[in-house]
């Protein structure tokens, strides 16, 4: 019988998961056209249309456009879908979830005198700017590749990147939370049994993996995720001659985003090591909580009863946020030391304990954007947004903390701008009200490939009651993926279609 030992250690972070990661710089600087089921059913083409509430996420002008009080909620069922395929094998996650997505009013103030300033509109709208809600299972077979690397390249370092390589001494003769960054990893692939040193004198700066050799390493990845990007937005508007419209929003961001990852290996391949490790699992749990703040200029321009131009400009966001972190390591070896006299043993310290960082700072990028707008005989319209957005200007700006300190320098040599396209258009017959719409959006990645291009449609319709309207909308979008599990050493990872739906109904009164 052999002896089997269960090693599990608990509070340790992982910077998988942890450290400040482009996929973290771009999960807060992206968002999508949800809002009320009008502006999805158009796929948020409303930059030179305004006259609906979440309009103003475009331009803060069109709260000006409004002949009326208005009052609106809307509802939405998002589902996605993710189809992974790692090393020739498909696997599906799947995440379903059902939300108050919008709320908000816009007052609209007629000035009664002969000015050519002929009304104010002030609106408060509340929008879900971004669901997190997700799941992502990858499975397959690595014929190369072991998680033991990632761990293997921070204990030996790296000169690229002035990566100094980790003393055994310091691994041995210190507390995992004495340790900084680099450190604590190489701790990690020591105490997990997945690196050796090449000596044991506490000089020693050379590692070997402790991973049998061979290849064929059957692994798992499991990302669930939930919550949410909010903005509560503050808006005034006014009109000069109903020609010209002009706007201004004030936004307060705030995020709640929860991650747990889980990634296991295991390996029957033979090993002449004392110790054989069988297979390893790491399971993550994160929180990020934070708030931001940032600001929309906007104005719209009615050429003629038929044709509409919009620009505005949002600023940067600027985000102050907070990581916990909890994270647990088991790993199953077989001892060969003692084959005389086997036994089993478990070593199982204190459950999870977090791991809460300082506060550091996200600016994510700006956008402009221009639109032009066709009304057609007030029975239809057809309307069109670009939008740019630079997210090589994405900033990380740590206060004591130096996690990933190369961060702001991988963003701006793996990033760049991205355009955005969105088509909208509307079709009424009396009381009711068809539309559809096309939506673009460029890779984010100078690659192209870490995350593709995104290509979604939408289609809804309206019916006005008189004082109340219903609204109800369809949205698709898919994008294409290829990240790896981890930052370093161990890069790969699978190719993920991601497929979203939603469904949206507007519930919308006249005041």
């Amino acid at each position: 019988m052999k002896k089997y030992l269960y090693l599990i250690l608990a509070g340790f972070t992982f910077s998988a998961v942890q450290s400040q990661e482009l996929v973290d710089a771009l999960r807060y600087s992206q968002d999508n056209p949800n809002g009320s089921a009008r502006y999805r059913a158009m796929s948020g083409a409303f930059g030179a249309l305004g006259g609906d509430l979440s309009s103003l996420n475009v331009n803060p002008a069109g709260s000006a456009v409004f002949n009326n009080n208005q009052l609106a909620f809307s509802f939405s069922n998002v589902d996605t879908k993710n189809k992974s395929n790692y090393f020739g094998t498909n696997m599906t996650g799947k995440d379903n979830s059902f939300d108050i997505n919008q709320a908000g009013a816009v007052f609209v103030f007629n000035n009664r005198s002969q000015s050519n300033w002929t009304k104010i509109a002030l609106a408060i709208n509340y929008e879900q700017t971004n669901n997190f809600n997700n799941a992502i299972i990858s499975a397959g077979t690595n014929p190369t590749n072991s998680v033991g690397d990632y761990f293997l390249y921070y204990a030996n370092g790296d000169s690229r990147r002035n990566l100094a390589a980790v003393p055994l001494g310091t691994i041995r003769n210190f507390d995992y939370y004495q340790l900084d960054y680099v450190k604590q990893q190489a701790f990690l692939g020591y105490e997990g049994y997945l690196i050796n040193p090449v000596t044991e004198d506490d000089n020693n700066t050379q590692y070997t993996t402790n991973v049998p050799a061979g290849g064929n390493y059957y692994q798992e990845n499991t990302i669930t995720s939930e919550g949410y990007n909010g903005k509560l937005s503050f808006n005034a508007a006014t009109s000069y001659k109903d020609k010209l419209y002009l706007g201004l929003t004030l936004n307060s961001h705030f995020t709640d985003f929860r991650q747990n990852t889980l990634f296991y290996e295991d390996n029957d391949n033979a090993n002449n090591n004392i110790v054989d490790l069988i297979n390893t699992s790491f399971e993550n749990e994160i929180y990020t909580y934070g708030s931001g703040f940032s600001f929309q200029l906007g104005a719209i321009a009615k050429l003629n009863e038929e044709v509409r131009l919009g620009l505005s400009y949002e600023s940067p966001t600027w985000n102050k946020f907070n990581d916990e972190v909890r994270q647990n390591l088991f790993s199953t070896i077989q001892n060969y030391e003692n084959n005389n006299n086997p036994n089993e043993e478990v070593i199982n310290p204190d459950s999870f304990q977090t791991t809460i960082y300082d506060t550091y700072k996200l600016k994510t990028p700006g956008k402009i954007t221009g639109s032009i707008a066709y009304v057609f005989n007030k029975k239809g319209l057809i309307s069109l947004d670009y939008g740019y957005k630079d997210y090589s200007s994405i900033e990380y700006s740590m206060e004591r903390d130096t996690r990933n300190p190369y961060i702001n320098s991988d963003i701006s040599e793996q990033l760049r701008g991205a355009s955005e396209i969105r088509l909208g258009g509307e079709y009424k017959i009396e009381r009711l009200s068809l539309r559809a719409g096309y939506r673009f959006e460029g890779s984010p990645y100078k690659d192209k490939t870490t995350v593709g291009d995104l290509n979604g449609f939408s289609a809804g319709l309206g019916y006005n009651f008189g004082g109340t309207k219903v609204d109800l909308s369809y949205a698709y979008a898919k994008r294409n993926s290829q990240q790896g599990f981890f930052s370093q050493g161990f890069k790969d990872g699978a190719s993920i279609d991601a497929i979203n739906n939603s469904v949206s109904l507007s519930l919308l009164f006249e005041l």
